[in-house]
């Protein structure tokens, strides 16, 4: 197994770390930080193992499909913690979870017909951006910085639909493959 995806396995294996943190509060005071620096350095992960396994050319099968396998993970278990935690209203949170099982079908039924559908930057403007908001929602710091998290929300929202439309509508022909 090469490096990038090691990797992709150690963000896997952080995901229930992070989840019982983030449910538990067995940190103390230290928790949310606990939590931050686990989520960050799992997010890490997801940018270092495709820059390692593109620059040395090391993209492999199990790379292609369980990197993003591993990137929805941890966003979805966060997002799943948030309505337990009362920080994100369910319908949010659901949207964005729809949004990637219709992307992740999407690309089966691509990768049935030997097409090979590359992310677009809507979808890693969505990514960023919802990598910010689950840091702001995990910190909390209160004050003007609950008019960003509410931003970050909504922007969250926002770029998960226009990354689900601008995707569908770049690869449509993915759709009549099936009929």
């Amino acid at each position: 197994m090469n490096l990038p995806n090691k990797l992709t396995v150690l963000r896997m294996i952080m995901v229930p770390f992070f989840v019982v943190f983030m449910l538990t509060g067995w940190g103390g005071e230290a928790n949310r930080w606990i939590c931050v620096a686990i989520f960050a350095a799992a997010s890490f992960t997801d940018y270092l193992d495709g820059k390692i396994a593109r620059s040395q050319n090391l993209v492999t099968n199990f790379g292609k499909f369980m990197d993003p396998l591993a990137d929805k993970l941890l966003v979805c278990s966060a997002l799943i913690c948030f309505i337990e935690l009362d920080k994100l209203p369910a319908w949010v949170v659901i949207i964005i979870i729809a949004r990637e099982f219709i992307i992740s079908g999407f690309r089966l039924i691509a990768a049935e017909n030997g097409v090979v559908i590359a992310a677009n930057y809507w979808g890693k403007f969505k990514t960023v951006s919802q990598m910010i908001m689950i840091i702001l929602l995990i910190v909390k710091l209160g004050g003007v910085f609950d008019i960003v998290e509410q931003i970050f929300i909504w922007l969250s929202v926002a770029l998960t639909v226009i990354s689900l439309v601008t995707y569908i509508s770049a690869n449509k022909q993915v759709l009549s493959m099936q009929e």
